[in-house]
Formats: structure tokens, sequence, C-alpha cells
């Protein structure tokens, strides 16, 4: 649509997770450092953030990052029972003839987890969107996979991704079971003004454009706005791209955020 007129290969704002577009502010930088950490160290791992924040590209960037030495397993929509999760995860990894029985499932993982391991794997588990995890049930089915270990070494790496409420459950009582197991927490906030301004930047170039685009005054209009949250950021600049577009304008102007946010 505009991205010959602005000289893009592409969309640079588009709301799919595409590690690709991952701006590495300091507090993105650290997470995916950290959980890359504890990846390697085969642990758990809770990675909170507001909607928005970009969570979910991280997770993205964290599978990308990671050689062929792992075998990840996602599980992007995990409102499951703790039968469901199984069955998941035994389909992920590969397992055909787990059957339905729990016990069945369990030895089944856990040997495939043993033979991934002799082959020179490390076993991935990421959980996004964790909040909506239905029951104690299954965070409790969760516990106890990675509870599969040798005397040195845990089989499983679990990521944990979820909104600000995830940490808020995951503080009560009756998880401090999974809780006490978790070696690493980070949440992920939103940008200051001038990771903004860098990340509209960032975007751009990823997508083919490498001049100004977007006037200083504009981009900290969207700041202020969007507070500074990833995903608010691409829509409005999204819509200002198009706005603008249609006015035959070649740089996107405080005016036009202003007439994006009016329409809006």
């Amino acid at each position: 649509m505009y991205e010959e007129f602005y000289g893009l290969r592409e969309k640079p704002f588009n709301k799919t997770p595409d590690p690709r577009f991952l701006f590495q502010s300091a507090k993105h930088a650290e997470a995916l450092a950290r959980l890359q950490l504890a990846v390697d160290e085969q642990d758990i791992v809770l990675l909170t953030g507001d909607i928005g924040s970009g969570k979910t590209t991280l997770s993205r960037a964290l599978i990308d990052s990671l050689d062929r030495s792992y075998h990840p397993v996602l599980i992007i929509n995990p409102r499951l029972s703790p039968a469901q999760l199984l069955q998941i995860v035994a389909l992920r990894l590969g397992i055909e003839d787990a059957g339905r029985q729990r016990h069945g499932m369990l030895e089944g993982i856990n040997a495939k987890l043993y033979e991934l391991y002799e082959a020179g794997k490390r076993t991935l588990l990421v959980i996004d969107e964790a909040q909506l995890i239905p029951t104690k049930a299954t965070f409790e089915e969760l516990r106890l996979l990675t509870n599969f270990q040798l005397d040195d070494r845990n089989l499983l790496a679990l990521v944990l991704i979820g909104q600000t409420e995830l940490r808020e459950r995951l503080d009560r009582k009756q998880y401090r079971a999974l809780r006490q197991r978790v070696s690493m927490q980070f949440h992920l906030g939103p940008l200051d003004a001038g990771e903004t301004q860098e990340y509209v930047k960032h975007r751009l170039r990823v997508a083919g454009r490498e001049t100004e685009l977007f006037q200083e005054e504009a981009v900290g209009r969207i700041f202020e706005l969007t507070g500074g949250v990833p995903r608010r950021i691409n829509i409005i600049a999204g819509n200002a791209l198009i706005e603008a577009f249609g006015k035959d304008a070649p740089l996107i102007t405080q005016e036009i955020i202003e007439s994006v946010v009016k329409d809006g």
C-alpha cells in the first residue's frame, strides 16, 4: 500500500511478534540475556509485563537465538487441563503413542526427554500467556514436569510468560511449591521517551527505510499518547503511515499524529 511510496520493503509496524523487529532496549536486552542464561541452566523462568510490552516478541527472539542443540516446545494457548497439557507436550516432543492415561504420558515424556539428552539436545518448554492457565492443577503438572532430572541437571527448562497478574497469582500460598522453583524472574516495563524514538527508527530500518520518516516531535507525541507501550506505538505509527500516504505527505508530522488520534 504505502510501502513503495516511503521506500519500505514491508510494513514496519505490524502487530505480529516477528523477532526481526525486536528492539533491544536496555530492558529487553537484559530480559533476553537472563532468559538465555536460565534456559542454558535448564531452570524455571518467569517473565511478566503489561499488555503490549513485547513479551511474545521476546519469547520468539529467545527461541530464534537458540542453536540446534535445543529442542523448543512453544504453547501459545494454555487454557488447558492437566491431561490436555501433557497431551500437547507429548505431541510436540514427537511422541505419538503416549496414550491418554496420565501415567503413560508422563513415562513417555520422561523417556523422550532422556532420549533427547542422550542425543545432546536440551529441551525448552515456553508457555506464552501463562496467566490464562485455568487451574492450579495445570500449574502443578508443569511443576512435576520439571522434576524430570538427572543427578547433576534438569532435563527440561520452563519459561512462563504472562501479564502482571501471573506474578501476583504465583505469589499466592497455594502456588508456593512452583514459586520456590523459579530461579529467575523479570518484569518488562514500557519504553521511555528516548527509547520510543529509537524503537520507531529501528522498526523503520528493519523494514528498509534508513532516512528520517517520523519527525522527532511526532514520535514525542506518540510517546505521550502510548506511555511507551510497544503495541500501542505500533497502532498509532501504522495508522499515521496510512494517513500520511493518503495526503502524499513525505514525512510524518505531529499534525498527522493528532489527526490519527482525532479520527480514531
